[in-house]
């Protein structure tokens, strides 16, 4: 596997992988698809220090994305990201969501980013174990913050440091 700086035009792809989570309420916080034109202005916040990631596989296939996005947005949370995983549904619960993770970590060192956190529903228990794998730990826990269907969930908030510097 390999990553690249997504460019846009692999933004219909992203999004077509990001709107196949959303009908399984696990994923994202949206409750109907999305459109690229949508993303547009999301697709390029992104930057050099907080990069959007194509991942390929060995014939050039995008099997997913990486999303880096800083975290609240003031100077002395520039060290702290959010990290966003997203895979093609063809190669989901496959092993690749580690393979990809550890990819994302040795990237978000890279960067310069000490603290890395991943916002994710408490019943998504496949990702909140991923990140648990990987040495993140609960940070947060957000009851009954998002409404989807009529129905409550909980957010967690999962961080990893990944260097004392």
């Amino acid at each position: 596997m390999k990553l690249r700086i997504a460019k846009q035009s692999d933004l219909a792809e992203i999004v077509n992988i990001y709107n196949s989570t959303i009908a399984s309420r696990m994923v994202t916080a949206d409750i109907e698809p999305v459109s690229p034109e949508e993303k547009m202005n999301w697709f390029l916040n992104h930057t050099e220090a907080r990069p959007l990631y194509i991942v390929e596989n060995e014939a050039g296939e995008t099997i997913g994305w990486i999303s880096f996005e800083s975290f609240y947005g003031r100077p002395a949370y520039a060290k702290t990201a959010e990290v966003s995983i997203y895979l093609h549904e063809a190669h989901r619960g496959k092993g690749m969501g580690s393979k990809i993770l550890q990819i994302a970590l040795e990237a978000a060192s890279k960067l310069g980013i000490r603290s890395l956190m991943a916002f994710i529903f408490a019943h998504n228990t496949p990702s909140i174990r991923l990140f648990e794998k990987h040495g993140f730990a609960e940070w947060g826990h957000f009851p009954g913050i998002a409404e989807m269907d009529g129905n409550r969930y909980d957010l967690k908030i999962l961080g990893k440091e990944l260097n004392e510097s």
